[in-house]
């Protein structure tokens, strides 16, 4: 699915850029076409201000040269100077207006033969005035020559207004031309702009589609792999548990094969060898070796009776857990000469969590002999009513509980014996400053009734 996505997603991309550059291409021409136009009306316009100023020139000029010729006053004469300086400058503007424009030219030229033929008559008129030819320049007055060239240059300058009007009316169109244009080329693009636009949420939502029903099989498959593990998980508590159960259980069975068979055995035994012994008072050599044959049956029965405890402390069931800690402690510092603190306060448990705390201090103590290497250690049990805290501690040297990988499962069937008997174990240790075992336990207080 996602592979049939890619030509789709390149034609968007194709589109879009199609519609970027055709955008880019429309505007730029529309900026060509726009800039000539106005160029072209702003000469136009350009040139009909130059020529309406040339022809009010040429008439400031006639007025004056009139009111001097009535008057010769020089007054008069200032107006008429200053206009004719003016239109030879307005001339040269036209002609660089229309360098470039062949029937302008042409007609300007025509224009500027009239305006010079009108200033030549208009100047030999001032000049007889000047001179005092009252006649000669009253005759120059009278004549149409004058008045024809007049008309030729207002004709001239008509018909080059005119044109500029025209070319005016057809740089606005062109104008008008250029943004229409420029109208429709961005309609166009913005239509395909949509289209791709289109095409590419229409993508991007069948891609989200596809990525939302693999996160949800991803998710399902999540689920049945956590759902698996669970069960097995669970199933492996319960096996373990019931493993411990089954320990146990076989534990007892073998310390009450052992009370009941070994120590009638080894206590029957004994008891002919004291019966021998009251007999054979006259053979010191068979009394020394019946002596001995005692002391190997008692030292027996002490074997028979520390291998019971392991495997099912009598203690627990008649003393109480109290006491079989106490017992544990005492003889864990016989054998290991380590100095043992105890605290211990009554509690109320129940067997099994009893038997669940005596194995996790049995077990924390052959750990602190094996690995630890410490000179002092401390059992203590705290009842804080609801529950009960039970802490193992060693000053021995300690290790890394993060990185610790013990060569034995002794941590790892205390904390599942603790949380089978829905309580917690936390293992808190340091390099060189020992270790600490410490187990929440729920309180179960022991109905009156079973207590009596």
């Amino acid at each position: 699915m996602r592979w049939l996505a890619f030509p789709k997603m390149a034609l968007s991309l194709t589109l879009a850029t199609l519609a970027a550059l055709v955008l880019v291409g429309i505007n730029e021409a529309g900026y060509r076409q726009s800039r000539q136009a106005l160029e072209e009306v702003s000469d136009a316009q350009r040139a009909r201000v130059v020529l309406n100023l040339m022809l009010q020139n040429i008439l400031d000029a006639e007025t004056g040269q009139r009111g001097y010729l009535l008057t010769g006053e020089p007054r008069y004469r200032e107006p008429y100077d200053a206009a004719v300086k003016q239109v030879d400058g307005h001339l040269a503007a036209l002609q660089l207006l229309y360098a470039k424009r062949p029937t302008q030219l042409a007609q300007l030229n025509q224009l500027a033969k009239h305006v010079s033929k009108k200033l030549s008559e208009m100047d030999v008129s001032v000049r007889l005035r000047q001179s005092g030819n009252e006649d000669a320049w009253k005759f120059v007055i009278t004549t149409d020559v004058g008045r024809e060239e007049m008309d030729a240059i207002r004709n001239e300058v008509g018909d080059l207004v005119a044109l500029s009007s025209d070319e005016l009316t057809r740089g606005q169109l062109q104008v008008v031309k250029s943004l229409r244009f420029a109208r429709i080329g961005i309609a166009i693009v913005a239509l395909a702009a949509l289209v791709a636009f289109y095409l590419y949420l229409r993508q991007t939502h069948a891609l989200r589609q596809v990525g939302e029903r693999q996160q949800q099989a991803l998710e399902l498959e999540r689920n049945a792999l956590e759902d698996e593990v669970r069960e097995r998980t669970a199933t492996l508590a319960e096996l373990a548990t019931h493993l411990q159960q089954v320990r146990e259980t076989e534990r007892g069975f073998l310390a009450r094969e052992l009370h009941d068979e070994l120590g009638s055995l080894l206590t029957a035994a004994k008891l002919d060898v004291a019966r021998l012994k009251s007999r054979m008072t006259e053979l010191p050599d068979a009394i020394q070796r019946l002596q001995h044959l005692n002391d190997l049956l008692n030292s027996g029965i002490a074997l028979k009776r520390r291998i019971i405890e392991d495997l099912r402390p009598s203690s627990l069931s008649n003393l109480g857990l109290v006491a079989s800690l106490e017992i544990l402690g005492r003889e864990f510092a016989e054998r290991s000469n380590i100095e043992i603190e105890m605290v211990l306060e009554p509690v109320e448990l129940n067997e099994a969590n009893q038997l669940t705390v005596y194995r996790m201090v049995q077990e924390g103590l052959t750990n602190i002999v094996k690995y630890a290497q410490a000179t002092e250690a401390s059992i203590v049990m705290k009842n804080y009513g609801n529950h009960v805290v039970v802490e193992v501690t060693d000053n021995g040297k300690g290790f890394d509980p993060q990185h610790h990988r013990p060569s034995s499962h002794g941590l790892a069937g205390m904390r599942h014996r603790v949380e089978a008997a829905k309580g917690r174990l936390t293992v808190t240790s340091k390099q060189g400053q020992g270790t600490r075992l410490s187990a929440v336990l729920p309180a179960n207080p022991v109905p009156s009734a079973a207590v009596a």
